[in-house]
C-alpha cells in the first residue's frame, strides 16, 4: 500500500498532461506496439511465475509405491 501513495495527489488533469507527453515522445503509431509488447511481456512473467509454483508445489503419495498424486 506504501508503494501507491505517490498516485493519491494525481487528478485527471496530470493524467492528461502525461498522457500528452507519452503521446508526443513516443507517437501515435509507436504506443499500441509498446503497448503489445509490455502485455507480452506480463503474460510471459505470469507464466514464469505459475511454472515456479508448479515446480514449488509438494506432491504427496498416495499409496506405498511412492506414485505421485495429481
Amino acid at each position: 500500500m506504501k508503494q501507491l501513495l505517490f498516485l493519491q495527489n494525481i487528478g485527471i488533469g496530470e493524467i492528461v498532461i502525461i498522457a500528452l507527453i507519452i503521446l508526443l515522445l513516443f507517437g501515435g503509431k509507436k504506443i499500441p506496439e509498446l503497448m503489445r509488447g509490455l502485455g507480452k511481456g506480463v503474460k510471459n512473467f505470469q507464466d514464469g511465475v505459475k511454472g515456479v509454483e508448479n515446480d514449488l508445489k509438494i506432491d504427496t503419495p498416495d499409496d506405498q509405491t511412492g506414485k505421485k498424486q495429481d
